[in-house]
């Protein structure tokens, strides 16, 4: 036999009897089915002691990333997605043109005086 080796392949040392059953203690659970928009059903199992509340009333569906819910008539519906705003986009919900402008203005001037060009 190699150094190293095991006199029985592929078992690890404390393992027990091949094909036992009563590894380890197996918790009583509960199944429970949530639905997205698109009538995908999910299965989530949780352990049978946790409280109905705690169980969550909507997740996230894994095959469509839809929100999925508890009732399969009344799917959640998908939130309203706002559109992606630009850095600029947001600047310009802030100012005014003539507010930009004054910033723009006096930024450039700054940018003259240490460059030393700027116009007297």
């Amino acid at each position: 036999m190699a150094a190293g080796g095991s006199a029985i392949r592929g078992s690890r040392v404390g393992a027990g009897p091949m094909g036992e059953q009563d590894h380890g203690f197996h918790a009583d659970r509960v199944a429970v089915s949530y639905w997205d928009a698109l009538g995908n059903e999910t299965v989530r199992y949780f352990s049978a002691s946790l409280p109905d509340e705690e169980i969550p009333e909507t997740i996230d569906s894994p095959s469509s990333g839809l929100p999925a819910g508890r009732d399969q008539a009344n799917p959640p519906e998908v939130a309203k997605l706002e559109p992606y705003k630009t850095h600029l986009a947001y600047v310009k919900e802030r100012r005014t043109e003539e507010e930009a402008e004054a910033l723009l203005d006096e930024a450039l001037q700054a940018l003259r005086a240490r460059r030393g060009t700027a116009s007297v």
